[in-house]
């Protein structure tokens, strides 16, 4: 069955397929849908694109309108405006590569740009992978994506820069700029003094119930990570350990004693960070 959307088309025409929203060509993949995926030419270094620079744009006359999609009505903001939301994101490349957004602007895959359902358009905003910590700025020039799961559709570089291109998805954080303003940073220290942050540990183990909260390549990403659980949950005062695993270094935090005393640890670390920590138990 096919999944639709309407990225890379006017709301006002009928929504065609969702990028990565149905299975791949190739059983197991999950990347991207058939005829869709990276382009035969893409430039030779993509990690040398820039981001998005937010300026002050006058809104588009007609993608800021009221529409329906799916059955669903939408309503766009019709100006800028604090906006953050948690979901998953998702990508659309080379099927609509040099077809015309839901701004009559031309889609350029190789270029910072996003879709979005309801923020206005064109506006900016900062898109961050919690899980490992990467994080771009995009121009939302398009509509869509919209399965009930999926908050952003982002270009083939944004998500290849956010480092989930392969597996065609991730849960992702997204924050608006507002023109004139600070952008905001990927991982933004809070107004008030947050409490000092525990050095971090790199050590074996004892015996326990543990909550993974991810998994990195290098320490320093993992650290980065860890400090930045500690900023978003001023409640927590659990240990977080950095744990080597062959080329991989882990996050566990814990130890609990018991997978009843570690569950609501992980549910409310779920509810207020859209993560949910894998349990451990050694």
């Amino acid at each position: 069955m096919l999944a639709v959307a309407g990225c890379a088309s006017s709301p006002r025409h009928e929504p065609v397929s969702l990028v990565s929203s149905a299975p791949a060509s190739t059983p197991g993949k999950g990347a991207y849908y058939k005829d869709d995926g990276p382009g035969a030419n893409a430039p030779a270094n993509l990690a040398a694109i820039p981001d998005a620079i937010p300026k002050a744009e006058p809104l588009n006359r007609f993608a800021n309108r009221p529409y329906q999609a799916l059955g669903r009505d939408y309503v766009p903001m019709t100006q800028p405006a604090p906006f953050r939301q948690s979901g998953i994101g998702s990508w659309y490349g080379r099927r609509y590569h040099g077809a015309k957004t839901s701004s009559g602007e031309i889609y350029d895959m190789y270029a910072m740009t996003a879709a979005h359902p309801t923020l206005p358009i064109p506006s900016y905003a900062r898109v961050t992978n919690p899980a490992n910590g990467r994080s771009v700025v995009v121009r939302v020039n398009d509509r869509g994506p919209f399965l009930a799961d999926r908050i952003v559709d982002l270009s083939y570089v944004a998500a290849w820069k956010l480092g989930y291109v392969d597996a065609g998805s991730a849960r992702v954080e997204l924050e608006s700029i507002l023109p004139g303003r600070p952008v905001p940073a990927a991982a933004a220290t809070p107004a008030f003094a947050p409490a000092p942050v525990p050095s971090a540990t790199v050590a074996a183990e004892a015996k326990g119930v543990y909550l993974q909260l991810g998994a990195f390549s290098s320490q320093e990403g993992a650290d980065n990570f860890r400090v930045r659980i500690y900023r978003d949950l001023a409640w927590l005062s659990d240990t977080i350990q950095i744990v080597p695993a062959g080329t991989f270094y882990r996050l566990h935090l814990g130890p609990y004693r018991s997978l009843d005393e570690a569950r609501p640890v992980a549910d409310r670390i779920q509810a207020e960070l859209s993560l949910r920590p894998v349990i451990v138990s050694k």
